[in-house]
């Protein structure tokens, strides 16, 4: 079928069902739902046989918007909060879970990168940490407590600030999006580096294994939201630069949706990041090797469970539930 003989048999329908959108409370929820059915049969055709026309791109936002109504009119089952944490963090991360990768791969390398140019170059650690730090940490590797920097705050004054200073950059990588994925990229290149550079001082100094126990402590949930928030900057970044066949508004505001849902996500996460930094890792002189390996591991687990595996779940379940639905 011609492209303009589709349009001719369907033009009217499309028109008629456009101008009730913009009167959703007199729409009947059995005919938004049946419009919604023929909608995505007309884009699946549109996306075989006109994948580059104007016409596609007009479907992809009609049949968004009517999707868009059909789930803001319904019930939701239970806590609000609940619902988020249990299924929309998780489908969001399993839709785009490709770009959650990409920001994990990033940051790998760009630690590389860190450790690299800090073995090649002795200045490289100090022009990324500062001499005020490294000189610091080198007074407290002379006085036997390389890991002193953690006990110079109380506790609770420490886990706030942590708290919230982590939450505030994890934000702050994530609106780098707005600048596209490259303004994201950057803000993990940066984190990279630094995590690189850090390690390599230690090691430089035969202190790797005491570094890297004390700092997973509370690193394992910490690094783990920042390679997240990378990702959800990314799929803000993406939805302005790549909008595809949809209407850039439409990706965009899906990206920020879709985003900020993840950023949610992450609150918890940060928190109790810094509750163990600030409680738990000024301790790790004190503490055995089991119960730091066991607090690394729960961390480690739940990150690699909620956030990928658990996803995969849900998802499955939310197709079945679709397909007896109908």
């Amino acid at each position: 079928m011609k492209e303009i003989t589709f349009i001719n048999r369907n033009k009217a329908r499309w028109e008629r069902f456009e101008a009730q959108l913009k009167k959703p409370s007199k729409i009947d929820p059995d005919e938004l739902a049946d419009q919604f059915i023929q909608l995505t049969d007309d884009l699946s055709y549109a996306r075989t046989f006109y994948a580059q026309s104007h016409t596609l791109t007009y479907l992809n936002g009609l049949t968004m918007r009517t999707h868009q109504e059909i789930y803001r009119n319904k019930r939701e089952n239970g806590n609000r909060i609940i619902h988020l944490f249990k299924e929309e963090i998780p489908l969001v991360m399993h839709e785009n879970r490709k770009y959650f990768l990409f920001s994990l791969v990033f940051f790998l390398l760009s630690v590389l990168l860190g450790v690299v140019s800090s073995l090649t170059d002795d200045s490289f650690v100090r022009l990324i940490l500062g001499d005020a730090y490294v000189n610091m940490t080198l007074d407290n590797i002379e006085k036997g407590d390389p890991m002193a920097v953690y006990g110079q705050m109380s506790e609770l004054p420490m886990f706030l600030t942590i708290a919230l200073n982590n939450i505030r950059v994890s934000f702050i990588l994530f609106l780098f999006g707005l600048a596209t994925p490259i303004g994201t990229l950057f803000g993990l290149f940066r984190n990279g580096i630094m995590v690189g550079a850090f390690q390599t001082f230690f090691y430089q100094k035969n202190l790797l294994g005491i570094s890297s126990m004390a700092i997973m402590i509370h690193g394992t949930l910490e690094l783990s939201a920042i390679v997240i928030a990378g990702g959800a900057g990314i799929i803000l970044g993406k939805s302005i630069l790549f909008p595809g066949s949809y209407p850039r508004k439409t990706t965009f505001m899906k990206g920020v949706k879709d985003g900020s849902k993840v950023m949610l996500g992450l609150v918890p996460i940060f928190t109790v990041a810094g509750f163990l930094e600030g409680f738990v890792t000024r301790a790790y002189g004190s503490m055995s090797t089991g119960v730091n390996i066991f607090i690394i591991a729960v961390s480690l687990v739940f990150i690699v469970w909620y956030f990928f595996i658990y996803p995969e779940f849900v998802h499955k379940k939310t197709n079945l539930t679709h397909i007896y639905e109908v």
